[in-house]
């Protein structure tokens, strides 16, 4: 939906906090929110995009909304953060002061550039006593994040997200740089955005986080998302409290939505049903279209042979695509895993009855339950379920598990070979013979594959070996004797290699 030049005011900035694991954003976030207690997230990483909204008064006393994404902060989530910057007006690319710029640094900062979004450095943790903020803005220059004062343009501000020192210059700068972008939005006009977040609940049903890019959304209109929709009826803003209207570029959940909104996709108001309607239908045709269905056919070769079907429940659409995303990197040239299904929601009975088909699949739950009747049929049909509220420990398993059963492959690996000189005698399958080591070694017991001109002809195994008329076990130079029990007869210049099965 187009902004329409007249009727625009200028709107507050929405920023994404993106960075390495553990350099401190969600700290900082807790901090600007003026929360004492960190962000509750599983093994303090943020496992969800969302997003809140603070107020923050400028040096010269004017007072502006600044709505911030937090953005999770591992490797599993690159989609979803390349998304958190494309919803983002501006970025926050945290890098710690003790440890510099990290792999993940740099993978946040090409989501920034790809999306082609102006960002701000924070240097993190200069209250720690290994900080050194010389050493980490020579890291990023090193890195070609060429900062204020090191060759470059890019703003930078040191701080420290525990005890607040520099956040107020880091909110100023922000509000500078937004400025600058010169973001401006029309209240007049119904309300477009970005869904950045959606879940079912048993109870209140399924629910959608938008973030309002432009326009203004009230109670009585309607909300379309791909072809998702909604009455707007229920509306809250990001402290879960209820309102009757919002407006640029404040994030609301909107609950009551007929199908659940994907993640990342754009979505429209109408001031009437038969607005949406039409936009929802208009939506149905086109994903109908043979266009449409080519673009969703995954026609990536792959090289395995073997796949571990894999059901994946998840409590957000974000979580959802992150656990995907991941499972489907996880491959070798002889195994992967593949995702047979997946959705938002507890573990329920269907989906261990899908898990129990031709081959068994294993059920992966991600914060959610498993229903009381699906862990029971799970037990009694000796279904895999797995649980996780980390989306790493989910990867580290699977991997483990793909390891465990990717099948053995039986190599004949070569131990010595040996040229026949001559044939003794010969009594059913056994024949004696005589012959002369050309490398390695040839051993009592062992397999020999028979040669003649190159080709394989046939295997025995050595029954006796002799070496100046001596016995012994193992030949590795000269002249020997042996007896060799095949299913082929040995003619003199064959050749005899012996050799042993590995499995690797």
């Amino acid at each position: 939906m187009q902004t329409s030049n007249t009727n625009t005011i200028e709107r507050g900035p929405v920023v994404a906090i993106m960075g390495h694991i553990d350099h401190g954003k969600s700290t900082l976030l807790s901090y600007i929110r003026k929360s004492a207690e960190p962000l509750n997230e599983a093994g303090g990483i943020t496992q969800h995009i969302s997003a809140y909204e603070v107020e923050h008064t400028s040096g010269e006393g004017k007072k502006h909304n600044i709505t911030f994404v937090d953005t999770p902060g591992h490797e599993a989530f690159c989609g979803i953060r390349r998304r958190g910057a494309s919803v983002a007006d501006l970025v926050v690319l945290v890098v710690s002061a003790e440890d510099g710029v990290k792999p993940q640094t740099l993978e946040a900062l090409s989501s920034i550039k790809g999306a082609n979004t102006p960002f701000i450095i924070a240097i993190n943790k200069i209250d720690k006593p290994e900080a050194n903020i010389e050493k980490t803005k020579q890291s990023l220059t090193e890195n070609e994040i060429y900062i204020e004062g090191y060759g470059g343009d890019i703003p930078v501000v040191a701080l420290s997200a525990k005890s607040g020192e520099g956040v107020p210059e880091l909110l100023d700068m922000i509000i500078l740089v937004a400025e600058m972008e010169n973001l401006t939005g029309n209240p007049g006009i119904p309300a477009s955005g970005t869904i950045i977040e959606s879940n079912r609940d048993i109870k209140k049903g399924i629910s959608a986080t938008c973030i309002i890019k432009n326009g203004t959304l009230e109670k009585g209109m309607y909300i379309t998302s791909g072809i998702a929709t909604a009455p707007i009826r229920m509306m809250e803003n990001y402290l879960g409290k209820a309102i009757d209207g919002a407006t640029f570029s404040s994030p609301i959940k909107i609950i009551g939505w007929d199908e659940l909104p994907i993640v990342g996709d754009p979505f429209e108001t109408h001031k009437t049903r038969e607005e949406a309607k039409e936009k929802i239908e208009k939506e149905k045709t086109f994903r109908s279209s043979p266009e449409y269905l080519e673009s969703k056919i995954d026609n990536t070769e792959t090289s395995s042979t073997n796949n571990i079907s894999v059901i994946v429940k998840a409590d957000t659409g974000s979580s959802l695509e992150a656990l995907v995303s991941e499972i489907k990197k996880l491959k070798t040239e002889r195994m992967s895993a593949q995702v047979i299904s997946c959705g938002i929601g507890n573990i329920s009975e269907n989906d261990i009855r899908l898990a129990d088909g031709k081959e068994k699949a294993i059920v992966i739950g991600f914060n959610v339950r498993v229903d009381s009747p699906a862990k029971h049929l799970a037990d009694r049909n000796e279904t895999e379920v797995k649980t996780f509220d980390i989306i790493y420990k989910m990867n580290e398993w699977l991997k483990e598990v793909l390891e465990t059963r990717t099948p053995k492959i039986k190599t004949a690996e070569s131990l010595g070979t040996a040229k026949v000189l001559k044939i003794f005698s010969k009594v059913k399958d056994k024949q004696i013979l005589g012959a002369k080591v050309e490398k390695g070694t040839i051993s009592l017991g062992s397999q020999v594959k028979i040669m003649r001109r190159d080709e394989n002809i046939g295997e025995g195994k050595v029954r006796e070996l002799q070496q100046q008329k001596v016995a012994t076990s193992e030949v590795d130079r000269g002249e020997f004797g042996t007896m060799i029990v095949a299913n082929v007869e040995i003619a003199p210049g064959d050749s005899i290699e012996s050799f042993i099965i590995t499995e690797k």
